[in-house]
């Protein structure tokens, strides 16, 4: 099955295209959930970037950024949160990201 993904940046700039801020929200559940349902955020947005096809060793900022401020966004917000089960196992602050498992929350 393929996604369509909507390009938000121009495509005369030479980058490689950004997702919306839901299909990084699902991309970085998809990872998490892969690792087990926590891993450090480092290492959530590496394999992100390596499925949209950058280099691990030099992904775009604006991508980093995309990416924190998604899973921020959605887990700040509770019905989003609710929909994606995001959390922060150590709490505020903490670089490690974390997706609840249960049922309720597998789309």
């Amino acid at each position: 099955m393929q996604k369509q993904l909507e390009n938000t940046h121009d495509a005369n700039a030479g980058k490689k295209p950004f997702v919306r801020k839901q299909s990084l929200a699902k991309r970085v559940r998809e990872v998490l959930l892969s690792f087990g349902g926590e891993a450090h955020r480092t290492l959530v947005i590496e394999q992100v970037a390596r499925s949209l096809g950058h280099d691990v060793r030099q992904i775009p900022e604006e991508l980093q950024a995309a990416l924190i401020v998604s899973f921020e966004e959605y887990w700040r917000d509770e019905r989003k949160r609710a929909a994606f089960g995001f959390h922060l196992p150590f709490g505020e602050g903490s670089h490690r990201w974390g997706v609840r498992t249960e049922p309720a929350y597998l789309h």
